[in-house]
């Protein structure tokens, strides 16, 4: 997900998201452990999803953008 696209959705989407990524990072890092996961990618792109949320979110706070 693009800056972007995250900056076009309201607070509530964004912490709906948040709460998506999350229960995938879960399921993702059990898939990790258990050795399932072919493509360690996924999890780097929902880890940095999340960040980039997160960002978006504090600007949003903070009155930067």
């Amino acid at each position: 997900m693009k800056a972007e696209e995250v900056r076009a959705l309201s607070d509530v989407e964004i912490r709906k998201k948040l709460d998506d990524y999350d229960k995938e990072l879960v399921n993702l890092s059990v898939r990790v452990a258990s050795r399932q996961l072919v493509n360690h990618r996924e999890l780097e792109k929902v880890r940095r999803d999340v960040a980039r949320l997160n960002t978006i979110l504090k600007e949003r706070e903070l009155g930067i953008r």
